[in-house]
């Protein structure tokens, strides 16, 4: 994984009722919980995020379907398929981000450490990028 991120496995009870899988912030996540969102309907050949943060954290769960994340950094690139609602991607600080390829009926669940705040968005990948090696270099 690249620098910043992580897989994060939360534990799933299955069994003949189906399954069950319980999130803890503080436990299961590493922060508090602060807000929940989620992506549905994403049209075909779309790509979404193109961001990053300065402060905020996030958990990215597919919970049902398959979607792929691309993170980067300036020195780093990976993409990520989440396909498994018992597997979340964690995404610190200033770690770019943009998910693609949404299966049809794909749902993906955010888990955010912070309120909405837009000044903590880095839209602008130029911007980001001088951020953020000023940011990986300490």
């Amino acid at each position: 994984m690249i620098t910043n991120t992580k897989m994060i496995s939360f534990q799933d009870h299955s069994g003949e009722l189906g399954h069950l899988v319980a999130i803890e912030g503080n436990r299961d996540v590493p922060f508090e919980i602060k807000r929940v969102y989620y992506i549905t309907g994403v049209p075909e050949h779309v790509t979404r995020g193109f961001h990053s943060h300065r402060k905020l954290e996030q958990v990215l769960l597919c919970l049902n379907g398959e979607v792929k994340i691309r993170v980067k950094t300036p020195q780093e690139e990976e993409t990520v398929v989440l396909n498994d609602p018992s597997k979340g991607l964690f995404i610190g600080h200033m770690v770019w981000r943009e998910m693609f390829d949404f299966t049809p009926g794909a749902v993906l669940m955010v888990l955010a450490s912070e309120y909405y705040i837009e000044d903590d968005y880095i839209r602008d990948y130029g911007q980001y990028s001088a951020e953020a090696n000023n940011f990986f270099k300490e």
